[in-house]
């Protein structure tokens, strides 16, 4: 495909879709024998959904919600290009891709504040809000952690064939510019940054939320 390598994702956003995959199969690895270091993986994850929250509508152009939120109609149409070998060259996430990045915040989001209120078998470990709630009102979230945890495999999972099918039908690497920023585009869509301020503003955000959840919501 003919075209300009232009800027596309901005260092925040590659960032922490790159730590959320760390975080993530650290904590899978963490959850039974280091419950610890599980805890502190996990408000660190809260933290990036946080600061991806603010940066959604803070960021730069390609980062924010409006740009690739989409209503019904413009999922269904680009559904139906999806037959097509043609090179995608949506700037940014497509319209199904949305509806990902979407769906596994949200489900992150459930899953770190479900691990919050959490206790375990033994009431040995907790989460810093379980006494919130009863023992067995913190078990059962602690099922929920577990359960919600499923879904969140299946949606990454969903995530990476996703990729994969862009990768051969498509013949689109998804993960390359994820990685270096930018992207072969047929012209340059000219996607707006945002101001240093703005990342300052997100990053101490995030920490304070992460800092105050752990501390069991006092100061």
């Amino acid at each position: 495909m003919a075209g300009s390598t232009v800027k596309l994702w901005d260092g925040p956003v590659r960032v922490v879709h790159w730590l959320l995959v760390v975080l993530l199969l650290f904590s899978w690895w963490s959850a039974e024998d280091h419950l610890n270091w599980h805890r502190w993986s996990g408000y660190a994850i809260l933290g990036l959904v946080v600061f991806r929250v603010w940066w959604g509508f803070a960021g730069g152009e390609a980062a924010r919600f409006a740009s690739f939120v989409k209503g019904p109609k413009a999922i269904a149409a680009y559904a139906r290009t999806l037959g097509g070998r043609e090179t995608a060259v949506t700037p940014g996430h497509n319209p199904l891709g949305a509806l990902s990045v979407v769906a596994i915040l949200l489900v992150l989001a459930v899953q770190v504040g479900l691990g919050l209120f959490t206790v375990d078998v033994d009431a040995f470990e907790a989460g810093p809000l379980s006494d919130r709630v009863s023992f067995e009102t913190g078990r059962q979230i602690a099922e929920w952690h577990e359960l919600n945890f499923r879904i969140l495999q299946a949606l990454v999972a969903v995530h990476v064939l996703a990729i994969a099918f862009y990768a051969v039908w498509k013949r689109t690497n998804l993960v390359w510019p994820m990685i270096t920023g930018r992207r072969v585009l047929p012209s340059d869509p000219g996607l707006a940054g945002a101001p240093w301020w703005r990342l300052i503003v997100g990053v101490l955000l995030a920490a304070a939320v992460a800092w105050f959840l752990s501390r069991g919501a006092r100061f």
